[in-house]
């Protein structure tokens, strides 16, 4: 099954994708994990795309889109695709449909996660990391056994700098304007599934599942 997975900062992104790609064994892709995988490993694109992340500007819809062409070409992705963060614009979702029909592998399903900007401030401002391993918690819904220490290693968590309400408000306009129109260009076609994320996420899981039962069959 070939699948796109959408919503806000704090939507849950994350946890559903751990889960889809736990149930149906199919890879989780985002353009974060693609670029840095290519710089490291000096592909040609990796090359291209580091000339324009070391000048400080954004990396090319076209250097973005041969990544993601190369990328669902793996051997790993014989069964389908979990893509997160891809397409973020209109001209992207334009351009991955032609990608997409061309090497076979076409959009299937999009999973659209709606969240109130309430639940998304309590989310987002609660979250605390631990720098050193990585391990995520959150103040209200998964704290740490002591407080702002981390569970796994000991290390003081920390709150992202971005993890603000100020940033939050600056993350939803630009979602607004950028990724809903992608979500309507699906809608469009057929495809997309909106779910109320403001639900336990097994909850959310749930209704997941019952939407890509119809793709499995």
């Amino acid at each position: 099954m070939n699948l796109l997975i959408m919503g806000p900062a704090g939507a849950g992104k994350g946890t559903m994708s751990d889960m889809i790609v736990s149930e149906y064994d199919i890879p989780h892709i985002s353009t974060g994990d693609m670029l840095r995988e290519n710089v490291k490993n000096n592909t040609e694109l990796g090359k291209s795309a580091q000339s324009y992340m070391i000048a400080g500007k954004l990396v090319p819809d076209d250097v973005i889109n041969a990544m993601v062409e190369d990328r669902l070409q793996k051997p790993d992705c014989q069964k389908g695709y979990l893509l997160d963060g891809f397409p973020r614009t209109l001209v992207q979702a334009e351009a991955f449909t032609k990608i997409a029909d061309k090497i076979g592998k076409p959009v299937e399903s999009v999973i659209a996660l709606e969240v109130g900007f309430d639940t998304l401030k309590e989310r987002i401002t609660g979250r605390r990391i631990c720098p050193k391993c990585g391990a995520i918690y959150h103040i209200h819904t998964k704290p740490s056994k002591t407080e702002g220490k981390c569970d796994a290693c000991g290390s003081d968590l920390v709150q992202r700098k971005d993890d603000t309400v100020e940033q939050l408000k600056v993350r939803m306009d630009e979602y607004e304007k950028s990724t809903k129109p992608v979500i309507d260009f699906y809608d469009a076609k057929g495809v997309a599934t909106h779910i109320a994320a403001d639900r336990k996420p097994e909850e959310v899981f749930g209704s997941i599942k019952e939407v890509l039962s119809t793709l499995s069959k």
